[in-house]
């Protein structure tokens, strides 16, 4: 069931593209800013405007907008010659946001090409918004208007809110990586919200895990054993009606492909064998118990533990699981609790645990190359990227072909719990 490795013959073309989650104050998900990378020599794009253009294009075209922003709107930074060429004519409107960059100059010829963007359909967002700001002739086109919280107090961020926002024009906070960043936006007025903030929740008040998540750590630990017992795993699923249910419809969707209808858990089990049972449970598990949490954060476990899962074969990292290295890597964040207490509930090897809580106090591990790539591409940190892979000795196109593999799968998996879910 696995898909094999990407192949050298993808890694010339493979584009580098990262995405930064766009949220509501709810903490719902309702797009994300892509960052693009046209090749090994370049931070972001060539010089040639023209071919960033049609690289930005071609990239979009290649991975697949429902792939990178599962279903939501990309938004995406514009130059001047982008609005002017009017390429994103190539992209259906529904589905983009124009991010004009701060570099843009006010004129005729940009107006105008404002204007025929909301004559397409097509949502503008203004990228780094201040007082004063040069762009202030657009704004009457503007559906989104972007403010670095860093650069801001909050006596300016009212005074924008106040000018600017409205039912047609929300105001974005960007930059907001913490909680108490967040709280700040919130209060201050801002609607919408860009950043890494709900991976970092205020954790540090829980004492231990909620009853309604004890079982599916218990399940966690049960497919993490050494040896798995396969009745103890079928009497903690059979202990959650919700959770035996999810599980039954997902086992029979069309991604798993199975030869027979799944009538239960135990023939779920010998269907899928031992190997194929444990990776797919701890798939299935983390996305019951991410269910009430932005869906992101389920997205992007998936996305860390397929990469990982793809990278294993070419990497040193012993008998370790990557897979299930990656999957955890956000754990403390969808259960809400330490990264500390998410282990001791766990039958997890030493080295995964090793590196689990170093992640948090910045020491090293064997396994923190791997770690440290993995989060640095999901970031769009190209240049430690890079530095990362030649270290481990893998190509740039390789991490991106691999990282794109990666968001596919993903998206398939949760597109199909999602579809279970409603039916």
């Amino acid at each position: 069931m696995d898909t094999p490795a990407p192949t050298a013959s993808v890694e010339k073309t493979s584009p580098c593209i990262a995405r930064q989650p766009i949220l509501t104050s709810d903490e719902e998900v309702v797009g994300y800013e892509l960052f693009f990378r046209e090749g090994p020599g370049q931070n972001r794009f060539t010089s040639d405007p023209e071919r960033a253009t049609s690289a930005t294009i071609d990239a979009l075209n290649m991975v697949g907008l429902d792939v990178l922003c599962d279903g939501h709107p990309a938004f995406i930074n514009c130059s001047r010659q982008m609005l002017l060429t009017e390429y994103f004519a190539l992209l259906p409107p529904n589905e983009v946001v124009v991010e004009i960059q701060e570099t843009v100059a006010a004129d005729e010829e940009v107006k105008e090409a404002c204007k025929r963007l909301k004559r397409g359909g097509y949502s503008i967002a203004l990228d780094n918004f201040v007082a004063g700001d040069d762009r202030e002739a657009l704004v009457p086109y503007a559906d989104f208007i972007k403010v670095d919280i860093r650069t801001v107090t909050p006596e300016q961020s009212a005074i924008l809110i106040a000018l600017h926002g409205s039912e047609h024009c929300r105001m974005l906070a960007q930059k907001v990586e913490t909680r108490d960043t967040f709280l700040v936006a919130k209060n201050n007025g801002f609607t919408r919200f860009q950043g890494y903030f709900f991976r970092r929740p205020e954790i540090q008040q829980a004492r231990q895990i909620s009853a309604t998540q004890i079982t599916y750590v218990r399940l966690l630990s049960a497919i993490s054993k050494a040896e798995v017992d396969f009745t103890e795993i079928e009497d903690l699923v059979k202990r959650e009606p919700a959770l035996c249910y999810r599980l039954l419809r997902y086992l029979n969707s069309p991604l798993l492909g199975l030869p027979a209808p799944v009538l239960s858990i135990r023939h779920a089990l010998n269907l899928l064998g031992e190997r194929e049972s444990v990776r797919w449970l701890r798939m299935a598990t983390t996305l019951v118990m991410g269910q009430e949490k932005s869906s992101d954060l389920v997205l992007s476990s998936l996305v860390r533990a397929r990469f990982c899962e793809l990278v294993a074969p070419r990497v040193e990292h012993g008998a370790t699981d990557l897979f299930l290295m990656g999957m955890l890597s956000l754990m403390d964040a969808i259960l809400a609790v330490p990264i500390g207490m998410v282990i001791e509930e766990l039958s997890l090897a030493p080295d995964i645990k090793a590196q689990l809580l170093c992640a948090k106090t910045g020491k090293r591990t064997p396994l923190s190359p791997v770690y440290d790539l993995m989060v640095a591409r999901e970031a769009g940190d190209w240049e430690r990227v890079t530095h990362l892979g030649k270290q481990l000795k893998l190509s740039l196109s390789f991490v991106a072909e691999t990282s794109n593999e990666a968001m596919r799968w993903a998206h398939q998996v949760t597109s199909s719990a999602g579809a279970a879910r409603r039916s």
